[in-house]
């Protein structure tokens, strides 16, 4: 399975390292495809003085120093078309926000990568629409006639060979809310592998007064439940002190409960397989 884990944001080289290091036994587990995470910027913030990150060039070289010291491949998230060449040379996996999932330019820019390329479902999307945005990358790479063979092979498969993913978190439900629909890992995963970001969906966008809450209570309940619909990998934000993180805070899961998620994870699946 795959799994997508570390930090909202980069908020120092120590922060990093720390997380990184206690990730180290999900990259050693031959069960799992493991993918660290950070943000070298976080553009979409509430308020204009929420914390950001250190920027693209300070940010990548840090991802880089983690990818040299552990070894891990690396995902991270892009804002605008020009930073995908920069970050391509050290991330393994780009991302596109949940806010960007409909933008033509950065979607195209990703494609035009060798990477795989993370599509965010936004909160304000119909699943079934997310359709056109994995076609807009199938379509803009440059080996889409060599992938597959569209009048055979599912729209899945083709997706799942030419790297792209798309990523449920959650559908807007009012103010300051959002729900996971289960249907949409069903209906989505007609298109491309999914992905289930069980921290961003028990997030509560601008909840916390210029800042967004969460309730990472509801994280292991939620990770659990996509297992059961079905899916190809999990995201989880995680931290060692979540209350007093710089992004995210509310909706991430502490370091020390992601263990018990993914053994719970890994019970269900096997139930499932037998």
């Amino acid at each position: 399975m795959i799994l997508i884990a570390g930090p909202c944001v980069i908020e120092s080289k120590e922060q990093l390292e720390i997380i990184a290091s206690k990730l180290k036994e999900y990259d050693e587990d031959s069960s799992i495809d493991f993918y660290f995470k950070a943000s070298f910027d976080k553009a979409n913030r509430t308020s204009l003085d929420s914390y950001r990150g250190p920027g693209l060039k300070k940010g990548l070289q840090m991802l880089a120093d983690i990818k040299d010291s552990f070894g891990y491949k690396i995902l991270t998230d892009v804002h605008e078309s020009y930073q995908v060449e920069a970050a391509s040379e050290v991330a393994d996996v780009i991302q596109i926000p949940a806010f960007l999932c409909r933008q033509t330019d950065l979607l195209v820019s990703a494609a035009k990568t060798d990477k795989i390329v993370n599509i965010k479902k936004g909160q304000f999307m119909n699943p079934k629409d997310m359709k056109y945005s994995v076609l807009k990358v199938l379509k803009s790479r440059e080996s889409v006639l060599e992938i597959g063979n569209w009048e055979v092979e599912s729209l899945y498969e083709i997706s799942k060979k030419a790297g792209i993913w798309l990523t449920e978190r959650g559908t807007t439900f009012g103010y300051g809310n959002l729900v996971v629909d289960m249907r949409s890992l069903v209906i989505m995963r007609r298109f491309a592998p999914v992905i289930f970001d069980a921290t961003h969906s028990v997030q509560m966008p601008g909840g916390a007064g210029g800042k967004s809450g969460g309730k990472r209570e509801f994280v292991a309940p939620l990770a659990r439940s996509a297992t059961a619909v079905g899916v190809d990998g999990y995201f989880f934000e995680t931290h060692f002190d979540p209350d007093n993180a710089l992004s995210d805070g509310p909706n991430m899961l502490k370091l020390e409960e992601l263990n018990q998620v993914i053994s719970d994870i890994k019970k269900i699946r096997s139930c499932l397989e037998s």
